[in-house]
C-alpha cells in the first residue's frame, strides 16, 4: 500500500502581486506528487486559512516578498489554532530576513526557505515531516 498523498496550499498573501517563486514551488511538489491547491495572489489570512481548512490539507507553505511575514504567520498561525488545524506544516518561502527566523518559529512557522533555496531541499523538508507526522 502507498503512502497517502500530501496536500499543499501555496498561497501569497497581501498586495505582494510577484508569484513566481510560489508557481516554482507549487510545480515541484506537484512534480513531486503531492497534490497541490494555488490560491493565487492577493489572499488574505482568513481566505489562506479557509483554503487549508477545506481542503484538509497537510502543509501551507506561504510565498512572501513584501518583508510582512511577521504579521503574516502571527495571523495564520492564530487562525490555524482557532480552526482546530494547528497540525498542518506551516512553512514560509520568499525574502525572509534571517534575524526573523527565530520570531517566526515561535509563531509556528517549521521552516523558512530563502533566496537561493533548491526546491528538492523544499520538498525533502516536507517528505520527511510527512513521514514522521503519520508514523505518529
Amino acid at each position: 500500500m502507498s503512502d497517502p498523498i500530501i496536500r499543499v496550499v501555496v498561497a501569497k498573501p497581501g498586495m505582494d502581486g510577484h508569484d513566481r517563486g510560489a508557481k516554482i514551488i507549487a510545480r515541484a511538489f506537484r512534480d513531486a506528487g503531492m497534490e497541490v491547491i494555488y490560491t493565487g495572489i492577493f489572499q488574505t489570512p482568513e481566505q489562506i486559512v479557509s483554503a487549508v481548512i477545506q481542503e484538509d490539507a497537510d502543509v501551507l507553505g506561504l510565498s512572501i516578498l513584501s518583508g510582512a511575514h511577521v504579521h503574516y504567520a502571527q495571523e495564520i498561525s492564530r487562525l490555524l489554532r482557532e480552526q482546530g488545524a494547528d497540525d498542518v506544516l506551516f512553512v514560509m518561502g520568499g525574502t525572509i530576513s534571517k534575524a526573523d527566523r527565530p520570531r517566526l518559529n515561535e509563531l509556528g512557522v517549521a521552516a523558512v526557505f530563502g533566496p537561493g533555496a533548491r526546491t528538492g531541499d523544499v520538498v525533502k523538508f516536507v517528505r520527511d515531516w510527512a513521514a514522521e507526522h503519520r508514523a505518529a
